[in-house]
């Protein structure tokens, strides 16, 4: 082994693997910031009554999920440009796809958490004389937060393993590093330790969603 049995290389490794590291940090932290928000506004025109407000959103959503996330990374990087004119940043050109396809499944998981309350929820709320958005946010966001918790948690997981596919259009993320640094040496053992960094990732996600999972035990349906 040149690096597992080497504390000395082992860390110069993961040195020269840490603008990588930054890479999929940033990624994985800007499609959350961008794709929950959005998640939850495409639920709520999705469960729109009137069809020429859902059926467009229902569209964007069967393409989002319909198609592979790589195929979406590549369209948006070569495709937005030749529409807008000018060049588009590698990295921006990421986190738009990932932020454009994770708010499609943010979406449906957000609308399934909702047709899950009972309509009693909303009648309540206004016999208590709260308006619809009172109801919306004292009433049933905090009950939809807790339905939705585990497969969200399921998503944000599945986010830190997709992360890798950035190196589709030369982003410098981890996995890509990886790849580079497993050429340089021709050894395989960059690449197990780009796989340590993704379960350190998912390991710490997991650890996030079981925290909360506790904190709103207390709500019981």
């Amino acid at each position: 082994m040149r690096y597992f049995n080497n504390p000395a290389a082992f860390l110069q490794l993961v040195a020269s693997m840490r603008d990588g590291m930054v890479s999929t940090l940033t990624i994985f932290a800007a499609t959350l910031i961008f794709s929950i928000p959005l998640g939850m506004v495409l639920a709520l025109l999705r469960m729109n009554r009137h069809r020429v407000v859902n059926m467009p959103v229902a569209l964007y959503i069967l393409v989002m999920r319909g198609t592979p996330l790589m195929l979406q990374i590549f369209a948006i990087y070569f495709a937005v440009p030749m529409l807008l004119g000018s060049n588009l940043d590698r990295m921006a050109a990421t986190i738009l796809a990932f932020s454009l396809n994770y708010a499609a499944y943010f979406a449906e998981i957000f609308r399934g958490g909702m047709m899950s309350i009972p309509v009693g929820q909303h009648e309540a709320g206004q016999v208590l004389g709260l308006t619809r958005m009172q109801t919306f946010f004292h009433v049933v966001l905090p009950q939809v937060a807790k339905r939705v918790l585990l497969p969200v948690s399921n998503e944000v997981i599945t986010l830190v393993k997709d992360t890798s596919l950035a190196n589709v259009i030369a982003v410098g993320e981890l996995f890509r590093a990886a790849k580079n640094e497993s050429s340089r040496t021709a050894s395989v053992e960059p690449l197990f330790v780009a796989g340590l960094f993704y379960l350190l990732m998912n390991g710490v996600v997991t650890l996030f969603f079981s925290f909360l999972n506790r904190r709103m035990a207390y709500y019981k349906d």
